[in-house]
């Protein structure tokens, strides 16, 4: 299909999209960008946020990032995401749980490395709970 290029959505447990899309947003660390088919090669970090893929076959499908890579080439995209959740399986109920759950970890943590990783989570959450309510 004229248009469309590969799109690989991987997660550190997963390959979790690997099809043709005719156009990706990415949520990345210097703001929102688009990628389409013959995009000039880029690499970039990604921050917490929503990512977009516009199937080539139709249909839109939007992923919560909590960052990582997006590397686009002349075979197309790739996406490593250190987490990535289907939108419509983020539950805020849920992430408020996990929230005082994490706030929990880092009252208990022993150590500044413990407390470093479970603040960084608990980071994670608040943002995940940030994109839900601009959805």
């Amino acid at each position: 299909m004229a248009g469309a290029f590969q799109f690989e959505l991987v997660s550190p447990e997963r390959l979790l999209l690997s099809e043709e899309a005719t156009e990706v947003v990415v949520p990345g660390a210097e703001g929102e960008f688009g990628i389409m088919a013959g995009h000039a090669p880029v690499m970039s970090t990604m921050r917490p946020g929503v990512l977009r893929v516009v199937r080539a076959t139709g249909g839109t499908e939007r992923y919560f990032i909590r960052g990582g890579f997006a590397e686009a080439g002349p075979k197309g995209l790739t996406v490593l995401a250190e987490m990535a959740v289907p939108v419509e399986d983020l539950k805020a109920d849920e992430i408020a749980s996990q929230i005082r759950d994490a706030e929990e970890d880092v009252r208990d943590a022993k150590d500044d490395a413990s407390r470093e990783k479970a603040a960084t989570v608990l980071q994670q959450l608040r943002d995940a709970e940030n994109v839900l309510k601009t959805l």
